[in-house]
């Protein structure tokens, strides 16, 4: 009960945090880069202070370990650079609800590996799934009319970016986290990512003009709520319940953006939009 408590709670804040980030896109005109490199560089400093607290010894192997630090750079690089851009862009072109939908595919490109891997076809409940996330993902694209496309060629490319990203994030840093723990391996690489985006982004001169309490209110919750607590809460869950359940509560994100987004930023979800999102939804359930 306390894993799948956790494990939900993990799942509603990055919902939320969906939103939250279209909010500070809309209304503040925050670049999505600035976002993901204050993100990724507070996050990382969150995690690396939990480490240094919980397993100390983790932490200073991991750091000791020059040969780790190339896998480090690398995961780092896919997982969370290319993730957090690319569901920040998603988030951009499209609205909070759309975006995390479309991230739930990563299980798709996770099925691609473990097949490839054990020189397999996909089973029956499989191939149902595939077809359905297929499907949702032509009509959430197009309404329904197969002559037009009305979900944003870039949100929709940005989408299955950050679902490829997604899906590489329960792969490759699984050797990193088994040796060094959780929070030194997220925190390095969260770091990591917000330091290679600084030069880029320059967080210091392009943070948004008219960013007043609430948005600075908003960008603590987007840090320390809803990609730290989010984070930790989950992967908490998902120790205490696996990965098998912790994936099925985990529907709770795409479920709790797409609320949000109509409440808080006046997101309009067509039938044939919704119809989609349940296609992509009952995937999860059928794709192990």
């Amino acid at each position: 009960m306390v894993g799948a408590v956790l494990t939900l709670a993990g799942g509603t804040l990055w919902g939320v945090n969906a939103t939250v980030s279209k909010i500070l896109m809309d209304h503040y005109q925050a670049d999505p880069l600035w976002i993901a490199c204050i993100r990724e560089l507070f996050t990382g400093a969150l995690f690396l202070a939990c480490a240094g607290v919980m397993t100390p010894r983790l932490l200073v192997g991991a750091l000791r370990d020059h040969r780790s630090y190339p896998r480090f750079v690398g995961t780092a690089i896919v997982c969370v650079l290319l993730s957090q851009i690319a569901y920040l862009n998603s988030i951009d072109w499209t609205n909070a609800g759309t975006a995390t939908v479309l991230q739930t595919l990563n299980l798709l490109f996770v099925l691609a590996w473990v097949c490839l891997r054990g020189r397999r076809l996909p089973g029956r409940r499989e191939t149902v799934g595939v077809a359905l996330a297929f499907v949702g993902t032509v009509l959430i694209a197009t309404g329904g009319d197969l002559t037009t496309l009305t979900l944003p060629p870039m949100g929709l490319a940005w989408g299955l970016a950050n679902a490829l990203a997604t899906a590489s994030l329960s792969i490759l840093p699984a050797s990193l986290i088994a040796r060094w723990g959780n929070f030194t391996t997220n925190g390095i690489m969260f770091l990591i990512s917000g330091i290679l985006l600084c030069p880029i982004v320059r967080p210091w001169a392009t943070a948004p003009a008219g960013l007043d309490a609430l948005g600075v209110a908003l960008m603590v919750f987007t840090v320390v709520g809803g990609t730290f607590g989010a984070y930790w809460l989950f992967l908490t869950g998902v120790m205490r319940i696996g990965s098998m359940r912790a994936t099925m509560l985990g529907t709770v994100e795409p479920l709790t953006a797409t609320v949000s987004a109509v409440l808080f930023t006046a997101a309009v979800f067509t039938p044939t939009d919704l119809v989609g999102f349940a296609m992509i939804i009952v995937m999860v359930f059928l794709v192990r």
